[in-house]
């Protein structure tokens, strides 16, 4: 019985492992990607945040000064 099924398990075993590999890279690169999007966003608000402040505090961007 083993030699009837081992050749289609000999053949399956390295494209089902093919298939996880592929599968936690992608998974990685994908989840990297989201980590990488959230903190360029908030490094973005960050800055902006910075500037309005800055804005603020100058005494050239104060409207009543004229």
């Amino acid at each position: 019985m083993w030699d009837a099924i081992y050749p289609y398990v000999a053949a399956l075993v390295p494209t089902i492992g093919l298939l996880i590999i592929a599968y936690v890279v992608f998974k990685t690169i994908f989840e990297a990607d989201r980590k990488e999007r959230i903190a360029q966003a908030q490094w973005e608000r960050d800055q902006d945040r910075e500037r309005a402040r800055e804005r603020a505090a100058s005494p050239d961007s104060d409207p009543m000064s004229d």
